[in-house]
Order: C-alpha cells, then structure tokens, then sequence
C-alpha cells in the first residue's frame, strides 16, 4: 500500500506540499494537479486517524449507532445529544444501519472532521475502522455494547437482577416453560442476556431446552417474527417467550396475533429494552427497561475524561423489571 512518501517521490515535491496539497492549502495549481495525480496513480489513501490525533481540539464530538430505527437507540442518541450539548459540546451522529461497511464509513468520516472523541455502539461485532481507531489510541468509548478485542471502557446496562427478577416472576406466574429469543449468534451482549437468564430460571428448576431459544438473523422485526413461528410451531410450544430486543419483541407479537392466538392467554411475551409505547399496547408489554438517558450522560462523562487523556473505567448500571401484563399478571400492574 502506497505511503506519503511515496506520492511526494512520484510528483517530485516534499512531504510537506503533500500533506499541503491533501488539506487544501497548496499555493500553486500546477503542484496540487501533479500531487492529485500521484495520488491516483498509486491508490494513495490518507490515514485519517492519524491525521486526527495531530489536530487541536474542535469540541465537536462523533456517535456511531448501530441501527437509529430501533428505539431504544434513538433516545440513547438523543441523551448523548443532550449532555454533549449542556458541556459545550456538538455532535455529529451516524447510523450504522447494522452495517459494518457502514459503520466504517462513518467512523472514518468523522476522524476526517477532527471530532474530539468517538462513541460507538458497535454493529455486530465491531469492524476493521473501529479496531484501527482503537489501535491508533483515538479517545473512544463502546456505548451498549462490548467488542471483543478493543481495549476502549463501555458504558452498558447490566441485566443480571432484572432477568433473576423475571425468572421469579415467570415461575410465580406459573410459566414453565419459557423460550428466548437471542440475537445473532456471536454478538457478547445477546449471549450474556441469554446466560443469564438461564441461570435466573435454573434457580427455579425451570430448564432452557435448545429448542427453546432461537437465533434471530438480525434485530428486526422480521427475525423475531422468524422465530416465534418457529417456536409456535414445536409439538408443545413455549407458554411464555423472552425476545431480548424490542423490535424482535414485536415482530414476535406479529406472529403471535397472525395465528389468531393471544398474549398472555396462549403465551406470555416479554421485551428486552423498554419502549415508552409498550404501555399503551393490548395487552401492555412486561419489559426489561434499561436506564438510557443516564446510559447518555455517562457515556459522554467517560467520553471526555478519554479526551483529557485521564484513565476512564467501564459503566455498568442496573437495568430494571417493569411488570405490566402480557404474562398474566393481575390488572394492577
């Protein structure tokens, strides 16, 4: 791969001028067209993190989000937005849209316009740009979700009480037969809620056979849909069902109602990550609520003593049951 050195031999100039020429400050015509030119020819590309780690500060902050249409991220951004901006600080936002490809796309943007640090809630399991930031010492926080392999502190809820909480509350109810609805296979967050709320129902003598929990292809509302038929359609299907993220949740409940069946009476459905409208559904949504603007707020925190150049450790804070009553609990919930 072609270096800076390497374009300033082919044009005849310094390393300088390149470097001039690629941040638009040559003087002369004739030297930037011969500079562009090299550039092309050798398939030269800058190194953008580089390039942003030797700027000066421009209080400007970058957030990657995995998926902006999904809710729970959408208020997740709007409370980083919120606390960046009472601190002095912009933000520059990018939706990953679940794409890796995408997420590096903005990640390298974003190091191009010199932001101070970057967020990340990482599509997937991370991705090359991500990893290079990383690498390349870039103040980076993880939002949500861990990476294996990048050494950056995360900022996430912690879901162990709430799903020990849920086991209790299912078994109260008289549900012995739960099933789960994970995300992809591999991604750390979705196998942890799994575990945990394995060993939450273990304590009650309620098993978690393999037929009962089923890998979405993606957290949309199609791959929860997916998968609830699949689990409907076992000879003795689940009694009550777990879907680890809110629009799987709901595409769950799509297929629950298409088959002319009803929740909680034919099964009782629960949702990973609250939604403020789970409320005011038919019936409304027992939820795993995690604490998002707080999420915010000690993301941009941890975000800001990195760009200080202070040590900054993980957050981990409690993520909270909200009992309403698609499991059958009484009305007074």
């Amino acid at each position: 791969m072609a270096n800076i050195k390497d374009v300033a031999e082919r044009a005849g100039v310094s390393v300088a001028t390149v470097s001039r020429v690629l941040n638009g400050r040559s003087p002369v015509a004739e030297t930037r067209e011969r500079v562009l030119a090299a550039v092309a020819e050798l398939g030269y590309r800058p190194n953008v993190v580089a390039r942003a780690l030797r700027t000066a500060r421009t209080r400007t902050l970058g957030l990657v989000i995995s998926d902006l249409r999904n809710p729970f991220f959408t208020e997740l951004a709007d409370a980083v937005e919120q606390e960046a901006r009472r601190l002095g600080y912009s933000l520059i936002i990018g939706n990953a849209g679940e794409s890796t490809r995408q997420q590096d796309d903005h990640i390298r943007t974003l190091l191009d316009r010199r932001i101070d640090g970057l967020l990340v809630s990482s599509a997937g399991t991370g991705s090359a740009m991500l990893r290079e930031a990383a690498d390349a010492g870039t103040p980076l926080v993880l939002l949500d979700r861990t990476v294996p392999g990048v050494a950056a502190p995360c900022v996430r809820a912690e879901g162990r009480a709430a799903l020990t909480e849920l086991a209790a509350h299912l078994a109260a109810l008289g549900r012995r037969r739960p099933a789960v609805i994970v995300a992809p296979a591999g991604t750390p967050i979705g196998d942890e809620r799994l575990e945990l709320f394995r060993a939450a129902l273990a304590a009650h003598g309620i098993a978690l056979p393999p037929e009962f929990v089923g890998a979405s292809p993606d957290l949309r509302p199609e791959g929860g849909r997916q998968v609830m038929r699949r689990l409907l359609d076992l000879p003795e299907p689940p009694d009550a069902v777990l879907a680890t993220d809110n629009l799987m949740a709901l595409g769950a409940l799509d297929e629950v109602r298409a088959r002319g069946l009803r929740v909680p009476s034919d099964v009782a459905l629960v949702a990973f990550d609250d939604v403020a409208w789970f409320a005011h559904l038919d019936p409304p949504l027992t939820a795993v609520a995690q604490p998002t603007r707080a999420l915010g707020e000690a993301a941009v925190h941890t975000l800001l003593e990195r760009v200080e150049g202070r040590e900054a450790p993980s957050v981990l804070l409690p993520a909270r049951l909200v009992k309403r009553r698609s499991c059958g609990e009484p009305a007074t919930h």
